[in-house]
């Protein structure tokens, strides 16, 4: 299942909350498909779901924001560079190549902006 975020954000922070939102909806609908009587369970289903949200941390960098959640979920890039002839902007949403590093091929997306789509797992593979 994948959840498009339609929501601009004014700066990052509200950006990234909206990406952990909506990441947290997708959680909550690929539950509620794979188990039966939790789709039945609202309290069971609500604290599960609480519980992701909050095991999401942000930690800001000088060039990105990685967003942890057990792993890498991805990473947010915190001011427009340069790399390797690929422009990346403020905001855009990266794949984790590593723990350290992000996947500079292209973006997922921008938290700025809105309008990507976003799973749980985190941001989609290219095709």
């Amino acid at each position: 299942m994948t959840i498009k975020v339609e929501n601009k954000a004014e700066n990052l922070e509200q950006g990234i909350i909206n990406l952990i939102d909506s990441a947290a909806l997708d959680y909550m609908n690929w539950s509620r498909n794979i188990n039966y009587q939790l789709a039945h369970n609202n309290t069971k289903l609500d604290s599960q779901v609480e519980t992701f949200k909050n095991n999401f941390e942000v930690n800001k960098g000088k060039k990105y924001i990685k967003v942890i959640n057990k792993g890498v979920f991805c990473f947010i890039v915190t001011n427009d560079f340069e790399k390797n002839g690929r422009k990346f902007k403020k905001g855009d949403i990266l794949k984790a190549a590593s723990w350290a590093t992000p996947a500079l091929n292209q973006a997922r997306g921008n938290v700025l902006t809105g309008n990507y789509p976003i799973e749980w797992t985190g941001p989609q593979y290219l095709i």
